[in-house]
Order: structure tokens, then C-alpha cells, then sequence
């Protein structure tokens, strides 16, 4: 593999990032099932993807998750057998809960609007039952929509002062819609919040409160990829701020990212564009992926990507920026570049249009290049904070089947990084998504990844094996340094997994990490329960021809648990 000739911004860091050393798996609780209320059987409802996970820092046995979750949507079976529609008004952002550390989960429900009656053959009529997602977005107006975001941050007393005394209040962005007219535009950012998440794991719905807006909306706006944080370090100026980033879509075709801010718990939220919203070819051609975090100090990075070339390039190249504030996000920097990288789009498929890396009708990876980021801001304190700042991403400058999970490290406020390293932990693993967690101390990286082990398929003939993989290293005087393999998963078969129209997979767009001072948890996408669908292989196959099969009926032309993607995680002490 050639070395990474990378511009790095002012320079590079004096930190050492030692290559990749393979040695034995250190002990962890790997491979627990975290969607654990949702189907195994029946597609749709058997179908997760696109996890996130979140640890509270004052009582760090407290561990959230969300998921697009299709639990309440209805069966193919509902209506016409060939379709797997998203039930209309009917909610997709899961929620999952965890009180021993990522060991054991569970998943609530709750009540609201709700597909899971609709098993056929009738057509479907949703009505109010039971749901496992979020509550009270139907009693508003509004459908959660998946893209999930969590963080739990101190609670606010009743003058407004911030203190993790108080409690923690955990936080749940996601998109929503209306159904109702709550809003203009397509889609827009909603955050839910509950300040007792025992009372929300037992099913008690009343401990959260009603979706608040947190993104502004004109007609034409569709926001997208947001990321929640909470400022969590009690030595913060701006202790108990809350952000959302996202990218905000535009009718003209313009793509600023938007960070929304709230300083009193989450009830109001301003917004401020942080990038310009032209987007020029080639040298700008929208901005996506977003990524946010605070140090100790309260600065906070908002990270993402700026594709500087056009999808149908190949493949297409951008930049990772960051902007900064130090004001509590009242201003912020002009954006920042740390690095150029290489998407992994080798191949848009002709029917989805969209970039895949296992094959033809493949799952999406269009975000696998964007940036993840973590900072060691020693929260709930920051007492011992380092505010070290590390980000992963996968690269393909060395071409197909060769794309690599990337890792940099900046100790300085990002003013210089470390040269990008490659970390994979197996030199056949096709890096898919990555995402890094250090611990608030600075002592400990860990790094959750999918990755497909096998090349680029050209048809659907064959399996397309897709793991993850848990990888840690500790940091000893001012250096990261050996990464050691914690956790290799289960593999499972990408073509299990399904887009609702059927015509591809679908596996989401990323996975999620969080560390405390012991170790860490992390979840992912995973493929393991799915079953391959010979029927749905060579239909998918026959799109990209002259002459299309006939549509299947996945409930009668494929294996029971067909679609089957469930989320995974694992809990893994400090192995050091």
C-alpha cells in the first residue's frame, strides 16, 4: 500500500501514530444484540440499520441507542405481496436502553401510530397501538424518520443554571416530517428529550416530553445527517449548551451545514449557517456527514466533508473541514481543511444512482468518507481532560477492494494533525464505516468499523461477507500507540439486507462509538440473522438488463428472516 501523501493543515502534528500490529484479541463482551424488541422474521419489521449510541458520563452504567428501526411499518404482505412500502405517518427512530454498561438491552414500547397489525392480505390502515419508537411525535403532528443522534447532558434547574447534581437529560435527534402542516419544507430536525430514562426504558412515555424543532425551515429545505452534542464538561464556559449539525438541502441546489444551538435544555434552538451554501463545481459540490464536539474549554469543532467532485467521477474526491468556536457557538471560523480523501464511489449503480462498494445493486456509501470525530474533555468534570481530538474516515486512494480505515489525531485544537495512518486490523478488510471514542481522560482510542471482506461483486451470484471490527490502543506519553484488535464479529451476508423498494441492500450510513474512563461501548451494522434471497438476487440482477423479472413476493419467494439486519454492539473494557 503507498503511502498517503495527504495535505495535512499547517503542518503535521508531533504525534506519533504507529501502524497497525496484529496480536491477539483482547477480551470483550462482543456481539449482544441491541434491537432486541424487533422482529426477526417478516420484512419489513425485521429490518434496523444506521445506529448510534451514547454513554452518560455522570453514570456511565447508563447507555442509549437508536436505530432506523421498521418495527411499526407494515409487511409486504399488506395490500400488493411484491411491496415493502414505509407505512405513511407511521414513525421509524428506535430507542433502546442499556443499564449495565452495553452488556444486556432492552427496548421499550410505547404508544402511538402503528403498522405492525398489517400482515395482509388487506391493505394496510394504520391506527394507534403499540410502538417501538419514539413517542409523541404523531400526537404532534410529526413522524420520526430515523437518522438518530443521542447525548446525555447535565440537566437545567428551574433558574436555568446547568449541574450534573441535578440529573442528566438525555437527548434524541432525529429527522421528522409532517403530516400536519407543523412545518415547511420536506424534512426537518427534531430533538426529543427525557430526564428519567429508567422510567423510558420501563415504557413510560410520559417521561419525555413532546419533539421540539431544532432546525428552521423554508419550503424547499430538506435537512439531513444530523449529530447531536451536549457540552458535558463542567469546567466548560459553556457548560450544558446543546448543538445539532446538519446539512440543510436547498431547492436551489445549494448545501450549507446549519448548527443549531440551546442553551436552555433543549426547549428553544437558534440556528447559524457555519459554511458557504454555493456549491461550484468542481471545487465544491456539496457538503455532508457532519460531525460535532466540545473540549473542556467549551470550544467547539463541527467536522464534515466537502465533495469536490461530482458522484458520476470515479471515483469523486473531497476535503474533511471543521469550523470552531470559542463563544459557545454565538460565532464561528471560516471552515478549515485537515485533509483530502478519496471516496470510495467506483461504481453508481445504474438503478439506485447511488455509489456501492460490495457490487452491483450493493448497500449505499455515500458518507463512508466523511469524518468521525471524539475529544477527551474529561467530562462530566473535565478535570483531567487532554482535549485531544481524534477522527476516523475510509479512503480509496489505493483503489478498489483496497479502501482503508484512516485515523488522525490532533492535540492542539486542530491546528495541526498526524499524518493519516491506516488501521485496519486484517489487510483484506474493505473499510464501509468507522467512527473513534476516546476516553475523557485521553488514555484510551477505541475504533468500531464495518467493513466487506470480500472484492466488488458484478452480480449477485455470490456472498458479500460483512463484519465489524473493535479496535483499541492507549496513549502514553503524549503518543497513541499500538492498536490491538478487540472484537471481530460474526460475519454475515450483505445481500440479506434490503432497501423497502427491494431493488438493492440497504445498510445505512454509519456506526457509532462512546468511551468512558473503563472502556467502551460500540455499535454497528450487522447482517449475521439475515438470509439471502435467491429469488430477490436474480430479480435485482435482471434490473440492471434489458429484461426485468418479474417482481418477488418476499413473503412467499424468500426465506422467513429475508431482510433481517439487526443492530449489534459490544461492551469492552480497558484491555490495558
Amino acid at each position: 500500500m503507498r503511502s498517503k501523501g495527504l495535505g495535512i493543515l499547517l503542518g503535521l502534528a508531533l504525534v506519533a501514530v504507529p501502524a497497525m500490529i496484529q496480536i491477539p484479541a483482547a477480551a470483550g463482551v462482543g456481539d449482544v444484540l441491541v434491537s432486541v424488541g424487533s422482529a426477526s422474521t417478516r420484512f419489513s419489521q425485521n429490518k434496523q440499520n444506521e445506529p448510534a449510541v451514547t454513554i452518560d458520563p455522570a453514570h456511565t452504567n447508563v447507555v442509549a441507542a437508536g436505530s432506523n428501526d421498521n418495527i411499526d411499518m407494515e409487511l409486504c404482505a399488506a395490500g400488493d405481496p411484491t411491496t415493502c412500502p414505509f407505512t405513511a405517518d407511521v414513525g421509524g427512530s428506535g430507542i433502546y436502553f442499556s443499564f449495565d454498561g452495553g452488556i444486556t438491552w432492552t427496548q421499550p414500547t410505547y404508544t402511538g401510530l402503528t403498522a405492525r397489525h398489517c400482515v395482509g392480505p388487506a391493505a394496510c390502515v394504520p391506527a394507534v397501538g403499540p410502538i417501538g419508537t419514539l413517542p409523541w411525535y404523531y400526537e404532534n403532528g410529526l413522524v420520526s424518520d430515523g437518522d438518530p443522534a443521542l447525548v446525555f447532558g447535565p440537566r437545567p434547574d428551574a433558574n436555568g443554571d446547568f449541574s450534573w447534581t441535578n440529573g442528566s437529560r438525555l437527548y434524541y435527534a432525529n429527522l421528522t416530517s409532517s403530516f400536519s402542516g407543523a412545518f415547511k419544507g420536506f424534512e426537518a430536525i427534531a430533538v426529543s428529550r427525557t430526564d428519567d430514562v429508567a422510567g423510558a426504558a420501563a415504557g413510560n412515555q410520559n417521561t419525555w416530553m413532546a419533539p421540539v424543532l431544532a432546525s428552521k425551515q423554508s419550503s424547499a429545505d430538506f435537512a439531513d445527517k444530523e449529530q447531536i452534542w451536549a457540552d458535558n464538561a463542567e469546567s466548560s464556559a459553556h457548560f450544558g449548551n446543546v448543538y445539532v449539525c446538519y446539512a440543510e438541502f436547498r431547492g436551489s441546489g445549494a448545501a450549507p451545514v446549519i448548527v443549531a444551538r440551546s442553551t436552555d435544555g433543549g426547549d428553544t434552538w437558534s440556528q447559524k449557517q457555519v459554511s458557504p451554501a454555493s456549491n461550484v463545481a468542481p471545487s465544491r459540490w456539496g457538503r455532508s456527514g457532519c460531525t460535532i464536539r466540545t473540549d473542556s474549554d467549551g470550544a467547539a469543532y463541527i467536522f464534515w466533508e466537502l465533495f469536490q467532485s461530482p458522484f458520476f467521477f470515479s471515483p469523486p474526491e473531497g476535503s474533511l473541514q471543521f469550523v470552531k468556536s470559542t463563544d459557545g457557538g454565538a460565532s464561528w471560523s471560516r471552515p478549515q481543511t485537515v485533509t483530502r480523501v478519496t471516496d470510495s464511489c467506483w461504481f453508481v449503480d445504474p438503478v439506485t444512482f447511488r455509489c456501492t462498494m460490495d457490487g452491483v445493486a450493493g448497500a449505499r456509501d455515500d458518507l463512508a468518507s466523511a469524518p468521525s470525530v471524539d475529544i477527551a474533555n474529561g467530562a462530566p468534570t473535565g478535570g483531567d481532560a487532554t482535549d485531544r481530538i481524534v477522527m476516523t474516515w475510509i479512503d480509496a486512494s489505493d483503489g478498489q477492494n483496497d479502501e482503508h480505515v484512516m485515523f488522525s489525531t490532533s492535540t492542539n485544537g486542530g491546528a495541526t494533525w498526524s499524518p493519516p495512518n491506516e488501521i485496519e486490523s486484517d489487510p483484506g478488510d474493505r473499510g464501509y464505516y468507522v467512527a473513534p471514542a476516546i476516553s475523557p481522560d485521553g488514555t484510551d482510542v477505541y475504533v468500531v468499523y464495518n467493513a466487506f471482506t470480500a472484492p466488488f461483486q458484478t452480480n449477485n451470484t455470490s456472498p458479500r461477507p460483512l463484519l465489524a471490527v473493535v479496535l483499541h490502543a492507549d496513549v502514553t506519553g503524549g503518543s497513541v500507540g499500538s492498536w490491538t484488535q478487540l472484537h471481530r464479529s460474526v460475519t454475515g451476508d450483505a445481500r440479506a439486507a434490503s432497501q423497502n423498494n427491494l431493488v438493492a441492500e440497504f445498510l445505512g450510513d454509519y456506526v457509532y462509538a462512546f468511551a468512558t474512563r473503563g472502556g467502551a461501548v460500540a455499535v454497528w451494522n450487522d447482517a449475521r440473522d439475515g438470509a439471502n434471497c435467491p429469488a430477490i438476487d436474480a430479480w435485482r440482477d435482471s434490473l440492471r438488463t434489458a429484461s426485468p423479472l418479474p417482481t418477488p413476493a418476499p413473503g412467499t419467494d424468500c426465506p422467513a428472516n429475508f431482510g433481517d439486519t439487526s443492530i449489534y454492539g459490544g461492551s469492552f473494557a480497558d484491555p490495558s
